[in-house]
């Protein structure tokens, strides 16, 4: 339990940080999809996917 309290607080500082980012979106993604696949135990898949969703998301024209 104190490892995933840790890691909400970790992610609650990246998400913060993350809109001066240059690569739109990966960093909140990445955070975003690494403690998904965490929880499933498998966080670096999680986390490249996570990064290459929210590129996507974005880079999406409205």
């Amino acid at each position: 339990m104190r490892m995933l309290t840790l890691s909400a607080a970790l992610a609650a500082l990246v998400l913060a940080g993350a809109g001066a980012a240059e690569a739109k979106g990966c960093l909140k993604g990445a955070v975003v999809g690494g403690l998904g696949g965490k929880m499933v135990g498998h966080g670096k898949a999680g986390a490249a996917a996570g990064c290459a969703v929210g590129h996507h998301r974005a880079n999406k024209k409205s």
